[in-house]
């Protein structure tokens, strides 16, 4: 008999745990379709900035101040502003065009990290037929008056409105910096999400040291950014009631493996597909059948949290245990 491979993400039906992450390939249809036939399960398309949003109404509003009073028939010169085609209409249309072309889930990326009035996209999203809306909270606290608490609540708050905006599933990707991200998971569910994407992949700044300029620099995952994800994913996986999705280091058939076996519900996966092609998905998942198979696995949900924190013989593994058996061993390899 067959392995099943199907899984469950945000309450949507997948054939298989392999979700492709939010990137440029998502972003181009001819890519997309090559993904659903290589096997992606979901796609998750490059995610909508609150900054573009905010800067084009900006800058339309700037084009009637500037000329509003130079005649007294200027206030009626320019369109009302309903009629201007201001905010993500690109967007909104490609995610028309991604359903009417697309079997699988498409899910829209809304990135922000405080209220606005962008926040009314996430419901023409919705209208515009995605499946589900990841939120990507990019958000890093940099002012020393604002505590823990404040910092939690900015996320809950967050999710609450865009939870009152949208009717379908809600993910929410955040980064590990946080006080306790069990807790702050708690909240964020009972604030309504109903999956949580660990982890958000901040990316740092470089230093150019000739210009003397803060200067961007765009580094792919490596495989070791997993762990992160594992551990916390084994943590969370029967303390906190949504789907939990790994991102960061999946880039082979064994990194989803380790994903599934803490209890993540899908994998996500980017940087191998822009290295080895939307076909890398197609290796990976006859990897993990016959993985699955060797081991005489039926599905995907057998194998799903069996080393989480709570199913694992020595819980401790996922925290200081882990930590001073890694130190001593290492040393003791030097001697």
């Amino acid at each position: 008999m067959a392995v099943d491979l199907t899984t469950t993400y945000l309450g949507l039906s997948l054939r298989n745990p392999l979700v492709v992450a939010a990137c440029p390939l998502t972003g181009v249809r001819e890519s997309l379709r090559e993904l659903e036939a290589c096997g992606a399960a979901a796609a998750v398309l490059p995610s909508l900035f609150a900054e573009q949003i905010e800067h084009e109404e900006t800058q339309v509003a700037g084009l009637y101040d500037q000329a509003s009073e130079s005649f007294g028939e200027a206030t009626t010169y320019f369109p009302e502003l309903s009629q201007w085609h201001t905010g993500p209409e690109p967007y909104l249309q490609y995610i028309a065009d991604c359903k009417r072309e697309c079997a699988i889930p498409i899910i829209a990326s809304l990135n922000g990290s405080d209220e606005g009035s962008w926040l009314r996209y996430a419901r023409l999203m919705e209208t515009a037929g995605a499946d589900a809306l990841e939120l990507n909270v990019y958000f890093v606290p940099t002012d020393p008056h604002d505590d823990a608490e404040l910092i939690e609540q900015r996320y809950v708050d967050l999710v609450a409105a865009v939870r009152r905006t949208i009717s379908i599933p809600l993910a929410v990707k955040i980064g590990p910096f946080v006080t306790s991200l069990p807790h702050l998971a708690a909240r964020l569910a009972a604030a309504g999400a109903q999956g949580l994407v660990l982890f958000n992949r901040y990316l740092e700044p470089d230093i150019d040291t000739e210009a003397l300029q803060i200067a961007p620099n765009l580094v792919l995952s490596d495989r070791h950014e997993l762990r992160l994800s594992l551990r916390w994913i084994a943590t969370l996986r029967h303390q906190v009631d949504v789907s939990l999705a790994a991102t960061s280091g999946v880039h082979f058939a064994e990194d989803v493996l380790k994903a599934l076996l803490a209890g993540a519900d899908v994998a996500m996966v980017a940087a191998a597909l822009l290295r080895y092609g939307p076909c890398w998905l197609s290796s990976m998942l006859s990897e993990m059948t016959r993985w699955l198979e060797n081991r005489d696995y039926i599905g995907v949900s057998q194998l799903r949290g069996s080393m989480s924190m709570r199913n694992y013989a020595d819980p401790s593994a996922y925290h200081r245990a882990n930590y001073t058996k890694a130190l001593t061993s290492y040393t003791r390899d030097l001697i």
